[in-house]
């Protein structure tokens, strides 16, 4: 059998009158996020993300509208005919493929569709191939090149992470089944998603219309070949096949270029199709090459004339690399011999490169032209608080304001503390002063970083009604300094602590 024999027909896209239908029936039911969280509990409805779904079967042993429509359409089991002839347009979505006969009287689905809650409360619906609305492919035991996922943690990762201003054109490169065009379709008046996958394209298409989602100008091409050449984009966003393996075995993962050039390339071509001031984002996948710095090679890739802060979220050796994605694959479960040989394959491509390690993170370019652009390479592993488009916004609105300010315009302006920053002081217990003191953030990226006493009580006072140097002199008095020698070596600290989002300039 071939892979394109592997998948199953899709439902057509030229019946929208029953694709309306459908969303109403599934709305009716209360097939939506919240209703299937209800229904699950929190246990079961987690389980599914580690693709486990006996907690779910478990839980939808009844027979209300709502259980036997997530047996249908999110654990691809068969349903009686008249049970769901009671509750969707069931002869219409035979006819339209939406749903096939599976023996004498039952029904069953030809693809995955789950519930998604948008972050404005919308009821969307994500379309997949069968058994990949939960986990990877290896969850299913499908490695069908073409294989469309569903919503799974990167997607999710990176419509947290993207910028959500009003713009006038987006570009979701690499759709896969829709879900970063969902959002780009609420605060973007054109939406453009391309895919190198035809039936990623036909996939994404399903989970628009049947998600209300109407207008989007769908393209099929690798990287920005489908774009033109005097197409610019306030917004791109990429959740790339950027895996690094050997060969291109899955559409869905795999880029089909040597090491982590599919990413590199995407990034370094995506600076001259935004717009002033748009933005790209992208997850990624870098290489940690034997006797380079994996920050200089990052900074290799941004383009001229954008801004650029990249974070590495997470580091793999090659081993654990390759055993994650042949698992991601379900090759854990191929005879041991044909198992070994991919593994063997895969480190053997590693060697040959010199990679001793993989980096995993986001990558957020800004299209700026400045003389002097900012380019942000750090690692943070830590936890975060998603949605940190606010935060991404944010930090370049920040990088501006220190390009136009020197440290004399520094120590005229005002700040303030920002929201939810405590600060925690390190030491001996019964010594007389810290050691050191931290300030940490509980929102946004949550960082943390060590000051002097002179920085703390500077950021302890901001409230933006004294500038900052009327600040240090007062500062300067309590502790008997030199005033000009405290403004001289403060705005150092201050320039950090604006940068990093302790202190947000007022006016």
């Amino acid at each position: 059998m071939s892979n394109a024999d592997a998948l199953s027909p899709l439902p057509a896209t030229d019946r929208p009158d029953v694709t309306a239908r459908l969303r109403d029936a599934l709305l009716g039911a209360s097939y939506t996020a919240d209703g299937l969280l209800e229904l699950l509990g929190a246990p079961a409805y987690a389980a599914l993300s580690r693709s486990e779904t006996v907690p779910a079967l478990r839980a939808t042993r009844g027979d209300t509208p709502l259980e036997l429509l997530v047996r249908l359409f999110l654990l691809q089991q068969p349903v009686p005919y008249a049970r769901v002839a009671a509750i969707l347009p069931v002869d219409d979505c035979l006819e339209s493929g939406w749903l096939v006969r599976a023996g004498g009287d039952e029904v069953a689905a030809t693809v995955d569709v789950r519930p998604y809650g948008g972050s404005d409360g919308e009821d969307w619906f994500i379309v997949s191939d069968l058994g990949c609305a939960v986990g990877g492919a290896g969850g299913i035991g499908s490695r069908a090149e073409g294989v469309v996922l569903g919503v799974g943690g990167a997607s999710t990762t990176l419509a947290g992470l993207t910028v959500r201003t009003p713009v006038a054109a987006a570009l979701d490169l690499g759709t896969g089944s829709g879900i970063q065009a969902l959002h780009a379709s609420r605060h973007a008046t054109r939406v453009t998603a391309t895919d190198v996958n035809p039936r990623a394209l036909h996939i994404t298409g399903l989970t628009l219309a049947l998600s209300g989602v109407h207008g989007a100008d769908l393209r099929e091409g690798s990287l920005f070949a489908p774009v033109r050449e005097d197409e610019r984009y306030d917004l791109i966003v990429s959740n790339p096949p950027f895996v690094i393996s050997p060969g291109a075995r899955l559409t869905y993962r795999d880029g089909g270029m040597g090491g982590d050039d599919l990413c590199r390339t995407l990034v370094q071509q995506a600076g001259e199709r935004l717009t002033a001031g748009g933005f790209a984002q992208f997850l990624a996948n870098w290489q940690h090459v034997e006797g380079e710095e994996w920050t200089d090679r990052l900074r290799s890739w941004v383009p001229r004339g954008c801004d650029a802060w990249i974070v590495q979220r997470e580091v793999q050796d090659i081993t654990q690399y390759a055993e994650l994605w042949l698992r991601d694959a379900g090759d854990h479960r191929d005879d041991v011999a044909a198992y070994q040989a991919r593994y063997d394959a895969w480190l053997d491509e590693f060697e040959a490169r010199g990679v001793r390690a993989v980096g995993f993170g986001w990558i957020t370019l800004r299209r700026s032209d400045a003389a002097e652009p900012s380019v942000t390479v750090e690692e943070w592993p830590h936890p975060v608080e998603q949605p940190l488009g606010e935060t991404v916004r944010a930090h370049f609105d920040r990088l501006d304001y220190l390009r136009t300010h020197d440290d004399a315009a520094l120590l005229e302006a005002c700040f303030t503390l920002a929201g939810e920053v405590v600060q925690e002081q390190v030491g001996l217990p019964g010594a007389e002063d810290p050691e050191h003191v931290v300030l940490r953030q509980n929102r946004g990226m949550r960082r943390a970083t060590r000051v002097d006493t002179v920085a703390a009580g500077f950021a302890g006072v901001c409230d933006g009604t004294m500038s900052a140097g009327r600040i240090l002199d007062a500062i300067a008095q309590l502790l008997g300094e030199d005033p000009v020698l405290l403004r001289d070596r403060t705005p150092a600290q201050i320039r950090l602590l604006v940068e990093q989002g302790f202190l947000e300039p007022v006016g």
